[in-house]
């Protein structure tokens, strides 16, 4: 009886073995070079452990590679996926073959029944269905409308200072945690923006907002679990949806919508003309014309929400932080926003966007710490590649293309001492664009798909460094790490550790 056991227990082995690796040739039989994968993790050594950020894996390949050619084959767990290594096949991922790689690989794994906010997001989106998302969000981000709520924008910068000056005050020895900073600033100014409400970030007793925003960017450990069994059995994505938005907090914003929506309403009733065109003035308009119900004006909505606090937030944080270990950069930005502050110590919005220092030390940031370190997009077309130094072979419809923004952006042959934060790189005339054309610098996608808030997370992004750099001198406090490593499991870019500041109100 124990020999039939144990002859029944590694006849299971050996096929449990055949299964985990039955995939490990999809790229050799295509004549595609890689790395050879493991069983269990594939090419990503750390996925269970979580002790290294998944980036640092991909770079060893990129770095290992990138000499000989321009893509290789390789696994997430069993998952074949091709990691791109030439910026210019990058590129043309995004621009020129757009059709072939139409959809990002986060559409197989939700839909409207599972997560009905994040699937009519435009980046969930496929097809027709994100080309109409896209054409109905567009003219609501138009600069027209981000310059009409740009006194938002100062309104909200004032409280951050009187905030700062209260934390001061408190002189508490590890220095003020940037990121929950940042993410009061974007709560407040998005909020205020887009639904026309306060969230009172900056008071003693926020409304809930703040928490909720925080609890949406916190993801349990299921969604670690979650992508690697849809790694390790793809067909899971069929039968298990991803929810990113809970049903929580999916009802809490539905009822927010619903509060804003009621507030504009009365006003209107009232007679009162509301003093501003804003994003949520075109949103009622659109709801209007396409009869939305409040779930789904909710689900247009959160698209400017969603998109607008964390990444936002993130860069704030990270550019103060590369601005305090470099005191000499910080007071020549500081020399030129003071150059151009009006009487009422601000800067206008026309001239915000013509700073060039200013703008280059905001694309340097998004540079070293990109919040969306590399793209996961979808074949939606067959194409046959060619590959440097290899035989071209064919992208088949359902493969996941990597590419790996952060090896790019952080690689010396593009950007030497790549670690360094040097916004002169970004000084030339359209240096930004031109790096983009390159394929080595996407700190908002390229292509079609491009992030349709650029602009108004721009202002944001510079409106809260003047308001900053103009009232305070930023040092770094002893509690922030010396490097630039990124939080393991952060699925924004993150500096491990978090970023602690300690701020000096200037005369």
């Amino acid at each position: 009886m124990l020999e039939i056991t144990l002859t029944l227990l590694l006849l299971l082995a050996v096929l449990f073995y055949i299964f985990m690796t039955w995939n490990f040739g999809y790229w050799r039989k295509r004549k595609v070079p890689g790395p050879a994968p493991r069983i269990f993790f594939g090419n990503y050594p750390h996925m269970y452990n979580m002790k290294r950020h998944a980036i640092y894996d991909l770079d060893e390949i990129y770095r290992q590679y990138k000499q000989e050619y321009d893509a290789v084959g390789i696994y997430g767990a069993r998952s074949p996926q091709l990691l791109v290594i030439n910026p210019q096949l990058a590129r043309r991922v995004f621009v020129s073959d757009f059709k072939h790689f139409h959809d990002n690989e986060i559409s197989l794994m939700v839909d409207e029944k599972s997560d009905f906010i994040f699937a009519n997001n435009p980046f969930a989106l496929v097809g027709e269905g994100w080309k109409q998302r896209r054409a109905d969000i567009t003219p609501g981000l138009t600069m027209g409308r981000i310059k009409t709520v740009y006194p938002v924008t100062i309104e909200v910068c004032q409280k951050l200072t009187e905030w700062l000056r209260k934390q001061i005050r408190l002189a508490e020895p590890g220095g003020i945690d940037a990121k929950d900073m940042s993410l009061r600033f974007t709560s407040e100014m998005v909020t205020d923006c887009v639904l026309g409400l306060k969230a009172e970030s900056f008071t003693d007793k926020p409304t809930p907002i703040l928490a909720y925003i925080k609890e949406l960017f916190t993801q349990p450990w299921t969604f670690v679990v979650y992508f690697v069994l849809v790694s390790t059995l793809p067909a899971l994505r069929h039968v298990f949806k991803l929810r990113f938005v809970s049903r929580r907090i999916e009802n809490f914003f539905v009822d927010l919508m619903q509060s804003a929506i009621n507030a504009r309403r009365g006003q209107q009733a009232a007679g009162k003309q509301f003093e501003r065109v804003d994003f949520l003035d075109y949103i009622l308009q659109l709801g209007s014309k396409r009869h939305l119900d409040t779930r789904q004006l909710t689900a247009n909505t959160m698209t400017f929400l969603l998109d607008g606090f964390e990444t936002t937030a993130t860069v704030i944080s990270h550019m103060l932080l590369l601005l305090a270990r470099n005191e000499q950069v910080q007071q020549r930005l500081r020399n030129e926003l003071e150059a151009h502050l009006n009487a009422r110590g601000v800067i206008d919005f026309d001239k915000l966007n013509e700073l060039p220092f200013l703008d280059a030390c905001v694309q340097e940031a998004i540079r070293i710490f990109p919040p969306g370190f590399m793209s996961n997009k979808l074949c939606t077309e067959p194409l046959e590649l060619t590959n440097k130094n290899g035989e071209n072979f064919i992208v088949e419809r359902g493969t996941t293309v990597i590419v790996p923004h952060y090896c790019f952006m952080l690689d010396e042959e593009y950007f030497p001492n790549p670690q360094v934060f040097q916004p002169d790189r970004f000084m030339q005339p359209d240096a930004a664009k031109m790096y983009r054309e390159q394929g080595v610098f996407m700190g908002f996608g390229d292509g079609p798909r491009i992030c349709i808030g650029m602009r108004f997370a721009m202002t944001q992004i510079k409106g809260a460094i003047v308001e900053v750099l103009t009232k305070f001198n930023v040092r770094v406090n002893p509690k922030t790490r010396t490097d630039n490593l990124y939080e393991p499991t952060a699925f924004i870019t993150t500096l491990k550790g978090g970023i602690w500041l300690d701020f000096e109100p200037r005369q």
